[in-house]
């Protein structure tokens, strides 16, 4: 619900200028001293960082284990909850992007590079080195799935989809600016448009930029590894950063060419082609093996959530939970920020519901059968087949583990093509979606920035990635990438509580509104014959116009005749439609605004003859609505050829329902 204060704030926003100098400039200067830092004092910087995550993981990592475990039960609450209907949007809103669409882009954004580097090495790591069972028996191999579901599965998904819900329910459904300090409204109001609003942009601005550097350095060694399988491209630090560089420039095209053509059909055809892997792996190899795999990691999976999602190894002291879990959740919630804010973006229009089971049961599903076919067939080849020099390959270095996999498939060479073309395409969607999120970041939202802007952050992730690699300084930044994620979960938490608080008065609002409206008489009288006209009429545009100034503009200026009689606060305002506005206060505000919607005709009108017997043309074979419209979007209900006494009735009934929504926040 929109305060009559906040509305003051919305403008306050739009009247900014499209580049925030404070975040760009301060998140610059932070991202150039920890490069310096990074690149001059490398064994320092080194020392430093590998400290900090030793002592997060040994005083904190009990933190991050509930943090996380609490958030994918809230959000698996929130999906089943009174709240799901709640749409990210007006309530006539529809979604931006097909499903197909959608998904694509969300799963490239927060998947991509690393299902391809660890979909095979991390369930042969496991499977070497188990957590607690015997290394290279069958139980080895039961748990290093589980363990690898476990850190790839819902709760993963579950971080991205608290982050992106909270932004886009405060951006779309309260018109704040799309960044991470609107999720802060409900607990510091309008000082998130100050310098705390400021540092919360700038924290997630850095944040983003270092994690998607550090990604993109571990795909460009992964890419060097594909070239060096495929054409002998020898594998070194300088070639790693001239590949950076080319696809730092497919980046920048992409970013240039806009959300709706360069990323999402980049998304599209990664999906395409992730599918067409997937599926050829699954046929060249174990298939009926697959099959039962699949089925029984699910099993294993979900029947031990709950144990592991709260499992710390309390009673046996082992290194293994802080090198994988913990690593694991610091980096989920790291890269929430950037991910949770690119999800949010591309997800307008969906319910709260529908948000989170796409984005939690979908990826989550694809990614634990990508996990099962490229694990479960790399281990198989181990226990089985007796190709141990893939666990031999993968100890040593894990970028080459997923061509040394491929090497004993038919079409080795066409599989392996395969997978280096959709690393650079997952390459090149981290990085172009992660300049479009920084760049967001840095103009109040906005995404219809100058194109140098984008340019800007697209080359500076590029910069930031090729330096790190160069100076051997990716670990450190990877370190410090996941130390991160402690305050930044301390964030979440509370803007977790604003969101609980925003979604009850939501809940009360909707409540409010159950009450029953009773029929309107239309404008021909009371009898059924008027209303009848009224419901088969399919008007033009003009005749809807001219309806909303004989009959609903009177109504509406006589209700606020009457209501400035007693004092109320109440305004007439003609901006998207004609609208009667009442604020009380600080308390929220009614509006009842009525505006001409065009329609598409029924296939049995559009066939009908107009007035001079000639057949309809396309421009005809539409109608349009005089719809109602609240705060919270249009309600899909048509008054045109009401009386002036029923526009005035279904005023003063809407008004009864706020009053009552009023009633039930005190």
């Amino acid at each position: 619900m929109v305060t009559s204060s906040q509305t003051q704030l919305k403008e306050k926003g739009s009247n900014q200028t499209q580049l925030n100098k404070h975040v760009f400039v301060g998140a610059s200067l932070i991202i150039i001293a920890l490069l310096l830092f990074t690149a001059l004092l490398p064994n320092m910087a080194k020392t430093f960082f590998a400290h900090l995550q030793s002592s997060i993981v040994e005083n904190g990592g009990w933190f991050y284990v509930l943090t996380v475990a609490f958030i994918l039960f809230f959000v698996i609450y929130l999906a089943f909850s009174r709240y799901g209907n709640i749409r990210l949007g007006p309530d006539h809103s529809t979604p931006d992007y097909s499903l197909f669409s959608w998904l694509s882009m969300l799963f490239a954004a927060g998947m991509g590079i690393g299902l391809m580097f660890f979909g095979v090495a991390e369930p042969i790591m496991h499977y070497l080195t188990p957590p607690t069972a015997e290394p290279g028996t069958v139980e080895a191999a039961k748990e290093a799935m589980k363990m690898t579901f476990f850190h790839w599965g819902l709760h993963a998904w579950s971080i991205y989809a608290i982050v992106a819900l909270v932004l886009a329910y405060f951006s779309y459904r309260h018109h704040l600016p799309l960044t991470l300090r609107s999720a802060l409204y409900p607990l510091i109001g309008e000082r998130i448009y100050g310098w705390a609003g400021h540092w919360v942009d700038i924290f997630a601005v850095v944040g983003t930029v270092f994690g998607v550097a550090t990604s993109l350095g571990l795909g460009a060694s992964q890419v060097n590894s594909g070239f060096n399988y495929l054409f002998g491209f020898e594998v070194s630090t300088i070639n790693q950063i001239i590949i950076m560089c080319f696809i730092t420039g497919f980046a920048v095209i992409s970013v240039a060419t806009g959300l709706d053509k360069g990323i999402k059909i980049l998304s599209e055809t990664n999906m395409a082609l992730a599918v067409i892997l997937l599926l050829l792996i699954f046929v060249l190899g174990p298939t009926v093996l697959l099959l039962q795999a699949y089925s029984q990691n699910i099993g294993d999976y979900l029947a031990s959530l709950v144990h592991n999602s709260f499992n710390l190894f309390a009673y046996k002291k082992t290194d293994w939970i802080g090198g994988w879990t913990i690593f694991y959740w610091g980096w989920w919630l790291a890269w929430a920020p950037f991910v949770g804010l690119f999800i949010a973006r591309i997800s307008r229009g969906r319910t709260i519901k529908d948000f989170i089971l796409g984005v939690m049961l979908v990826p989550t599903i694809f990614t634990l059968l990508w996990m099962t076919v490229f694990g479960n067939s790399a281990i198989d080849l181990v226990a089985n087949q007796g190709f141990t020099e893939l666990g031999d390959m993968v100890s040593k270095d894990t970028s080459v583990a997923l061509f040394v996999f491929l090497e004993h498939f038919p079409l080795s060479t066409v599989l392996s093509f395969f997978s280096v073309l959709m690393i650079v395409i997952f390459f090149v969607t981290s990085c172009d979606s992660g300049a479009m999120v920084v760049d967001m970041l840095c103009s109040h939202g906005k995404n219809n920035t100058p194109l140098w802007q984008r340019v800007y952050w697209a080359v500076g992730i590029g910069v930031v990635a090729s330096i790190l690699l160069l100076v051997g300084g990716l670990h450190a930044l990877q370190t410090m990438t996941i130390a991160s994620a402690l305050p930044f979960s301390i964030v979440l938490l509370l803007a977790i509580t604003g969101l609980i608080k925003a979604l009850r008065v939501e809940a009360l609002k909707q409540e409010s509104l159950q009450i029953a409206t009773m029929p309107q008489p239309s404008q021909e009288g009371n009898s059924w014959q008027g209303r009848l006209k009224s419901i088969v009429d399919f008007p033009n545009k003009a005749n809807v116009s001219k309806f909303i100034e004989s009959v609903v503009a009177p109504a509406l200026d006589d209700v606020a005749k009457e209501l400035s009689a007693s004092d109320s606060n109440v305004t007439i305002s003609r901006e998207n439609g004609l609208s009667l506005i009442i604020t009380h206060g600080d308390e929220h505000e009614f509006l009842y605004r009525v505006r001409v919607r065009q329609c598409s005709q029924p296939d049995f009108v559009t066939e009908n003859e107009d007035d001079n017997g000639e057949g309809s043309d396309a421009d005809d074979q539409t109608y349009y609505r005089a719809e109602v419209f609240l705060t919270e979007g249009g309600q899909d209900y048509d008054i045109m050829g009401w009386s002036k006494a029923g526009v005035i009735n279904n005023v003063i009934d809407q008004y009864h329902k706020h009053l009552h929504f009023l009633h039930l926040m005190r």
